[in-house]
């Protein structure tokens, strides 16, 4: 497998892998009504985000996006035919070490579904990720605490 920063050029990529997930699935027009356009994407890769996509066999399988200034994982999706491969968990590594890399960094989060049914919420809670629960949102904010084990720097 193979594990690339994307560009810009790559934005009809993240929205073909972000569109043929079956759990906490989004349309591109409802990504649209939630502000998530090509436009935007485009914006945040040229400020304060990077992505990265994972290959196999040159055919992008999943991707990761963070953001740098809202210490945030935005985004990991991987194709259905791919899942359970290793594929998420390396790509949600990649984006955590790159927002670790930053010494001043002491917490880091992203937002999923809060249904607890879905495996996003097992997958996270494995890797480390503690769980917010706020009855009053739609979604579930989790957290991550710098450990001595998030030293590592990958830019």
């Amino acid at each position: 497998m193979n594990l690339r920063e994307a560009r810009v050029e790559d934005i009809a990529t993240l929205f073909a892998i972000r569109t043929s997930v079956l759990e906490n699935h989004h349309s591109l027009e409802t990504l649209a009504a939630l502000g998530v356009t090509p436009e935007t994407i485009a914006q945040m890769l040229n400020t304060t985000c990077k992505a990265w996509i994972a290959e196999l066999e040159e055919q992008a399988v999943g991707f990761s996006m963070a953001n740098a200034v809202d210490r945030m994982i935005f985004g990991l999706f991987v194709r259905p035919a791919y899942e359970r491969r290793g594929i998420g968990r390396l790509l949600l590594q990649q984006a955590e070490a790159w927002l670790w890399s930053d010494p001043d960094t002491q917490e880091i989060w992203l937002l999923t579904n809060k249904n607890p049914q879905l495996r996003a919420y097992g997958f996270y809670q494995h890797l480390g990720w503690m769980p917010l629960k706020d009855p009053f949102s739609q979604q579930l904010k989790f957290v991550k605490q710098r450990s001595s084990d998030a030293s590592m720097t990958i830019k």
